[in-house]
């Protein structure tokens, strides 16, 4: 998915920015996840944080090994002030050139390291725009993790299967090709660039 290392740390920033910026009155709002309330999102990014941290590590077990797929994510007492620490940690992980080397796992599922970076930066994109989104706040990705998600996205969309909304990813939601690269990005993760919060 790429033939370099990333640092993931401006994205994390921009991510713990839209983190502390959501106010308790949010919690409970819908986000562009379907399943997802402000908290369960913010509960995913929790996870997330732990499992792309360790998988940058190399340090396999309970956090990269559960499938994102079971119960929905919460928050946990101090997500306020452990969020930020989290994600920070991820970034630093993925520092390491190591990181982007050999196999790792994440979500229970082994993977080559250039590709688990790859997907940690989707996830922080994708997420950070959801949560902007659904709170009202801006949003302006780093360029390279964005250049990152769209082209890992890309490829995901042409898998067997991805219109049926079979695996991770829902349906591919079509975007003009004159697009911001942001609107591209986040219709390749099946998502519409124009939700904005029933009220």
């Amino acid at each position: 998915m790429t033939d370099r290392t990333l640092d993931l740390g401006p994205q994390a920033r921009i991510v713990t920015r839209l983190v502390q910026g959501v106010t308790d009155a949010q919690l409970a709002d819908g986000t562009p996840c379907p399943r997802y309330a402000v908290h369960h999102l913010l509960g995913h990014l929790a996870g997330l944080g732990l499992a792309f941290r360790d998988a940058g590590r190399k340090d396999l077990g309970v956090t990269t090994d559960t499938s994102p797929d079971g119960a929905l994510p919460d928050l946990r007492p101090g997500w306020r002030e452990d969020l930020p620490v989290v994600l920070g940690e991820l970034a630093e992980a993925w520092r390491d050139p190591r990181a982007w080397t050999g196999m790792t796992r994440a979500g229970g599922v082994d993977l080559p390291g250039e590709v688990a970076g790859a997907v940690a930066a989707d996830e922080l994109v994708v997420h950070g725009w959801d949560l902007a989104r659904a709170t009202g706040q801006d949003y302006a990705p780093d360029p390279a993790a964005l250049e990152a998600a769209h082209t890992f996205l890309l490829a995901a969309a042409a898998e067997p299967g991805r219109d049926s909304g079979e695996g991770i990813f829902g349906p591919v939601v079509p975007v003009p090709s004159d697009a911001p690269l942001l609107d591209r990005t986040v219709g390749l993760s099946g998502r519409d660039p124009g939700w904005t919060p029933k009220v």
